[in-house]
């Protein structure tokens, strides 16, 4: 057994695999974080008694990531009392949001794939303590650059979701795949929506400064929280070097279909889903229509209840093959972008139902491609995960930008429009490769129509499937090619 085909099998249901690599390399994990703190017993790793991912360590998991993730967008509705602090224009101001995004954009390159090299313990500590301590700076700091510059290695350091979303997709049962990484991915979007109102009501009833006091309490508690919650597990890929690392997500960007079809249809989705965010605000404050501030703001609750049935859309994903659970997502974005295309500008309750809509089918979307993707090689899962996040935040900035500028000039059903055929194109880039197409082929349909993950286990069980599938998880893929029933010819 090579040393790759062991590191595959981290993350799944026996861990004795990753055991026996440890006692072979002659590397104990040791019982401390950074060689001085020591880590709770009951959360040292053992390779005869693996750790329990149960509801409560996933809905930590989700939990850390909201409180985590709020740090880049309590910025968003402080930026005038920011101006009037610091004595300063808008303009220059504004820069604050976009030196956090180009230090998460940062983070996501640099920082998310050691997740593939490094103890995922001892990172998540790291990265919520330097990322507390910034904010201490945050809300003492008098100076607008010394602001920004303490905004970008906020940023930079704030991908601690990026790093929990892998290790729960490591630590799961394949089965409950799709529902941990919902789980997460729900917390993570809740973080976006919450931060904005919690600094707006906080902002408006007092100092901006008390925000960031607020900030570094529950920053305070994820870190305490982290550390007598989060299990130890060995670093994976030790015989990799962090240049490899990053040469091999490189690689994995270019050269894997699946990868490259799934970022193509996150970032065209993203871009969506964003330009109707940015957009909203310039359609409600107009005609017909005419709302305040304040009741603009309530339509970010509707999109709040979407976030929370994400947990529920995961269940149904461990079901079905991630390819179909796509299907159905994308098919009901395009239904609900056509509703708003059709009725948006007309009438109101058109607009609360496609902001419903486009929330839940946009976290179906992403948790399945994510699945999908993510059960490539248990070994490359922070990379792999670090290549969808990037596509995503790729996305965002295009349709912002793009979105904005289209409803500037042509209105709000051009921009609908325009959202309506990327729908379309994300629809078309999913039908180029089935649901059960090798790896390895580009384009084209193999292997059936099968949707249920179940059926297709069965009939894999039963020695009717010897090909490598998307859907194969790690150790499956390696028996098959393993065993010689992989016909390299036939892929």
């Amino acid at each position: 057994m090579t040393t790759s085909s062991v590191d595959a099998r981290v993350g799944t249901p026996s861990q004795k695999p990753l055991a026996d690599k440890v006692e072979d390399g002659g590397h104990i994990v040791p019982p401390t974080d950074f060689g001085f703190l020591p880590v709770p017993k009951r959360l040292c790793y053992d390779p005869d008694k693996p750790f329990h991912f149960g509801l409560f360590l996933n809905t930590s998991f989700g939990f850390a990531s909201t409180f985590i993730v709020a740090n880049l967008y309590y910025c968003q509705p402080l930026l005038i009392e920011l101006s009037k602090s610091f004595d300063v224009t808008y303009d220059e101001v504004a820069l604050i949001a976009t030196f956090l995004q180009a230090g998460y954009a940062t983070g996501l390159i640099l920082i998310s794939p050691l997740g593939d090299l490094v103890r995922r313990r001892q990172l998540v500590l790291l990265l919520v303590f330097a990322s507390t301590t910034l904010t201490i700076g945050l809300a003492i700091i008098p100076n607008l650059r010394a602001f920004e510059a303490i905004c970008f290695l906020i940023g930079v350091v704030n991908v601690t979701p990026q790093v929990l979303m892998p290790l729960a997709a490591d630590l799961v049962a394949p089965e409950r795949r799709g529902s941990a990484i919902a789980m997460v991915l729900s917390g993570l979007m809740l973080g976006v929506l919450i931060a904005r109102v919690l600094a707006g009501v906080i902002g408006n009833f007092n100092t901006w400064h008390i925000v960031y006091y607020m900030a570094i309490g529950v920053q305070c508690f994820v870190l305490v929280g982290a550390y007598f919650i989060l299990p130890d597990y060995p670093a994976k890929n030790r015989d990799l070097t962090y240049f490899k690392i990053m040469f091999s997500m490189a690689k994995y960007a270019v050269t894997e279909p699946l990868v490259i079809q799934a970022a193509l249809i996150n970032m065209a989705s993203s871009a969506c889903f964003t330009a109707f965010w940015v957009t909203l605000t310039f359609l409600l404050g107009g005609p017909p229509y005419y709302y305040s501030t304040l009741d603009i703001g309530l339509f970010g609750l509707v999109g709040m209840l979407g976030v929370l049935v994400g947990p529920f859309i995961g269940r149904l994903i461990d079901r079905l093959i991630p390819w179909y659970a796509t299907l159905v997502a994308t098919f009901l974005l395009l239904a609900f972008q056509a509703v708003q295309t059709a009725a948006g500008g007309i009438n109101v309750w058109a607009v609360v139902v496609v902001c419903f809509g486009l929330d839940v089918a946009r976290q179906m979307q992403q948790v399945s491609l994510t699945t999908a993707v993510l059960s490539i090689s248990a070994a490359a899962r922070a990379r792999l995960n670090a290549i969808l996040i990037l596509s995503l935040f790729i996305g965002q900035v295009i349709g912002s930008s793009v979105g904005t500028e289209v409803f500037v000039r042509h209105g709000w059903r051009a921009c609908a429009l325009l959202m309506l055929a990327l729908y379309g194109f994300q629809l078309a880039m999913l039908l180029s490769r089935g649901p059960h197409c090798p790896r390895t082929r580009w384009l084209g349909w193999a292997g059936g129509f099968e949707a249920r993950k179940s059926v297709v286990k069965a009939w894999e069980m039963h020695g009717g499937g010897t090909e490598v599938h998307q859907t194969d998880s790690a150790p499956q893929a390696e028996n098959k090619m393993e065993q010689g029933l992989i016909d390299q010819t036939a892929t």
